[in-house]
């Protein structure tokens, strides 16, 4: 993990077509803007989590109810 530290309006940039900004600080809690192209998805880390387990669980149903149709 790469650790940096920033101020209020300023960014990183990764792979040449995000931006991250540092909008707002309070207290412990950092509010960030992020620019990055349409095609490039960007989800809070627990919205990502429970995308992950949906994706899961529809593959291993889904996995069920092809056996089945095969038996």
């Amino acid at each position: 993990m790469l650790a940096l530290s920033r101020k209020k309006n300023e960014a990183i940039v990764i792979n040449n077509n995000v931006e991250i900004t540092i909008l707002e600080i309070k207290g412990e809690q950092v509010k960030l803007g992020i620019t990055a192209p349409k095609e490039v998805p960007v989800y809070r880390k627990e919205v990502y989590l429970q995308i992950q387990e949906s994706n899961k669980n529809a593959m291993s149903i889904d996995a069920e109810a092809l056996s089945k149709l095969f038996q």
